[in-house]
């Protein structure tokens, strides 16, 4: 639930690039469903479109034929980019000579999408901004035979929150953080315009993600605490807890363990509720907690060490003993209580079984290489790395790279 919020309103931060697919019924003969199946027989429909045919059909036919260029488009997005890209273009210039932005929209942000998996980013930033001025189009008049009456204004923002969110993750990525958070403040403003307090907790988790990762604890603390107030207002458990592990993190980074202790007590507490969906995000917050317990056991022996100095100097023994008793109950309780969660914790599912050759391309994988680095990193050609990357996809049954990473960390194989 965590990452389908995400998935809705934005394209992945950090980190990882997640493709999307988008509904459309196609009244074709011999189609049923364009998600990566039947697509040969839609290629033989449009196959029959001459250049001719398109100058002289009718807009309903013409309004058909993008229908299947929608349909092959989105078929092939997660098979095979190169014929996406080839059928998204098929309907940008259609949907331009026509003027139907909806569908100009659609395929500009396909196109967008796949630059982006192929790390161009300069080039998927054109794309979604001829995806915007779709949409402001759009939202001034514009109409396609299939919205023949125009466009419902929450569904046009809708349309800008996703897209604003979209441009912001790959600014973010880009590393122009300017850019990047004005996306996100045009994106928050149509959260807060509809209430939509769910997304707006994914937006303001998303921006202390950023901040904390930049090392400006304040700013991270700030978005995190939005976050939470958001997620408390939608009354959603799950972003509840995910702030919450954010804000214990920052709070341990800038030593403040109790604070951090207390906030990642609770957000395992809620997480605990979903453990089949939120496994490895429970897992993650218990591996901050034990690194707080291991911070609190050095602070208390400091605290030894200074207290054996103190009796030899000052009379303050007594207070200072006070202090190790509490420290020493504090760091006692913390310790049950971290031991009771993991022994609560269900058993990861089964890992799939890997070479040691596999392993060490995955690995290079989690760390962000791309295949031509991995390549030389491991004295392989490019194709045999792009043969190691289908066969781990096929193991873990995943559909791309950050759907891999993920499925890996929840194995517990990174």
């Amino acid at each position: 639930m965590l990452y389908l919020y995400f998935v809705k309103r934005f394209a992945p931060i950090l980190l990882s690039v997640l493709f999307w697919t988008i509904s459309c019924n196609i009244a074709l003969a011999d189609y049923n469903d364009h998600r990566g199946h039947n697509v040969d027989s839609l290629e033989v429909v449009v196959a029959r479109w001459t250049p001719s045919d398109i100058q002289t059909a009718s807009d309903s036919e013409l309004g058909d034929l993008a229908l299947a260029y929608d349909g092959l488009m989105q078929g092939y997005l997660q098979v095979n980019g190169v014929k996406s890209e080839y059928y998204a273009r098929k309907l940008l210039d259609l949907a331009v000579s026509k003027g139907w932005q909806s569908s100009v929209k659609d395929a500009a942000k396909i196109i967008g999408q796949i630059f982006w998996a192929k790390e161009q980013y300069d080039s998927a930033a054109v794309y979604y901004g001829i995806a915007l001025d779709a949409l402001d189009k759009m939202a001034a008049g514009a109409t396609s035979p299939t919205n023949p009456e125009g466009y419902d204004q929450e569904k046009l923002d809708d349309g800008y929150s996703s897209m604003y969110g979209t441009l912001g993750n790959l600014y973010n990525m880009m590393g122009d953080l300017d850019k990047a958070f004005d996306y996100y403040a045009k994106a928050g403003e149509i959260f807060d315009r509809y209430g939509w307090n769910e997304s707006n907790a994914v937006l303001y988790y998303n921006m202390g993600e950023t901040w904390y990762d930049q090392g400006d604890y304040d700013k991270a603390l700030e978005c995190y605490q939005k976050a939470l107030g958001y997620g408390r207002t939608a009354g959603d458990s799950l972003w509840i807890a995910t702030p919450l592990k954010g804000l214990g993190l920052v709070y341990f980074t800038q030593g403040k363990t109790r604070k951090g202790l207390r906030c990642l007590e609770e957000a395992d507490r809620y997480y605990s509720l979903h453990e089949d969906q939120e496994f490895r995000a429970r897992l993650e917050t218990l591996g901050i907690m034990e690194n707080v317990l291991k911070e609190q056991r050095r602070q208390l022996w400091w605290i030894v060490g200074v207290l054996a100095l103190a009796l030899l100097l000052t009379a303050g023994f007594f207070l200072l003993a006070g202090k190790l008793r509490r420290s020493r109950k504090d760091n006692r309780e913390v310790g049950e209580v971290l031991e009771e969660t993991l022994a609560e914790m269900p058993a990861a599912p089964g890992a799939p079984v890997l070479s040691d050759r596999e392993m060490e391309i995955l690995r290079l994988m989690a760390e962000g290489l791309t295949g031509p680095q991995i390549a030389d990193r491991v004295c392989l050609s490019p194709e045999t790395i792009k043969w190691y990357r289908k066969k781990l996809l096929v193991k873990f049954d995943a559909a791309n790279t950050p759907e891999l990473i993920s499925k890996a960390k929840d194995s517990r194989l990174l």
